[in-house]
């Protein structure tokens, strides 16, 4: 409803009544499900995603009692749970033929008036976040220990069509859940964005990897796109905004809070992955790293059960943050150490 003023007695109790079976129906409080106007949220998204982060919550509560690391159908169930939004503006991903795709980004992002601030659903649903947060930050392979990102992109059944981000800064993890065919990630490594016109990279100088089955570790600045697939598919890019240390302090703290691990301000955005040498050239790349990084995921879940490492969010200045009323408050960190430790000030 685009006027509100012309809706009628009737509709008005329509709704109320609507709102009250919601509620009931997904053991929420009502009062929870008020939505603003500026939030992008429809009634029925904020339900499933109030219902997503409750059972983020238990999921990492019971994560926490058993000791272990929060597992992949954790996280699909998770995702299947989250209400997507229609995203218009990711404009280079978009499927021939699509004006917008289910697509969301939490965590740090840089607007189009070049504000950088924490998007509102990473505060309305910390737990959410930083389910999948941990979820990486147990599997990582010790050769991707130093890994840092600020920023989430979740997706929902789309085949990204061959593009290139726009500048992030270091390399981005990926990883897809679901129950799907196909679906790999096509990656041209060597794409040093010397032709803007994507058509030229080769079909014969790409890989291809398995996203189902495993963590794939890419420069998203390069080009990249999805092969067509069948069935569910939901996908997580973990990555560094470009502009990440010109963030306000307050939001490198609330980053802290919800497990992301922050760059420093002198951190080599080369550190593993080395640069692209470009097609046709021998020049490029310091020869020392990797162009691409991939692990099954059976390997890094038998290592995440038995890894030591210790998931301790940060609470900082940022702790009280406006979360989702009624759903408990953050766990505050036994130490600073652990992947939310805060980047210098600068």
């Amino acid at each position: 409803v685009q006027d509100e003023s012309k809706l009628t007695e009737v509709d008005m109790a329509i709704h109320r009544w609507y709102k009250r079976e919601l509620a009931k129906k997904h053991g929420l409080n009502i009062d929870d499900l008020s939505v603003s106007k500026d939030g992008g949220e429809s009634l029925i998204m904020r339900v499933h995603r109030l219902v997503a982060q409750r059972n983020a919550k238990a999921r990492l509560e019971a994560a926490s009692r058993a000791d272990r690391p929060i597992s992949e159908d954790e996280v699909y169930q998770t995702l299947t749970e989250w209400a997507f939004a229609r995203n218009p503006n990711r404009v280079n991903v978009q499927p021939d033929g699509q004006d917008w795709v289910w697509s969301d980004t939490l965590g740090l992002i840089r607007d189009r008036l070049g504000d950088i601030h924490l998007t509102k659903p990473t505060k309305s649903y910390p737990e959410v976040t930083m389910l999948i947060n941990k979820y990486l930050f147990d599997r990582l392979p010790a050769e991707a220990r130093t890994f840092k990102w600020t920023s989430l992109n979740l997706n929902c059944n789309y085949a990204a069509k061959l593009h290139r981000d726009g500048n992030n800064f270091g390399p981005s993890m990926i990883k897809a859940f679901g129950e799907f065919t196909g679906g790999e990630l096509n990656y041209w490594p060597e794409d040093d964005r010397a032709t803007d016109k994507l058509e030229r990279l080769k079909q014969k100088d790409k890989v291809q990897l398995d996203l189902k089955g495993g963590l794939a570790l890419f420069n998203g600045n390069s080009g990249h796109s999805v092969q067509d697939f069948e069935g569910s598919r939901y996908s997580i890019v973990y990555f560094t905004i470009g502009a990440y240390d010109k963030a306000p302090q307050e939001a490198k703290y609330g980053l802290g809070d919800l497990g992301f691990r922050v760059p420093a301000s002198d951190e080599d955005p080369r550190a593993l992955l080395r640069a692209p040498r470009g097609y046709g050239s021998k020049g490029g790349g310091d020869g020392k790293s990797p162009a691409w990084r991939y692990w099954e995921a059976s390997k890094v879940d038998a290592a995440a059960a038995k890894s030591t490492a210790k998931w301790t969010p940060v609470m900082g200045k940022a702790g009280d943050m406006d979360c989702t009323p009624g759903l408990g408050k953050r766990p505050v960190a036994s130490a600073a150490t652990g992947p939310g430790k805060r980047a210098r000030a600068k």
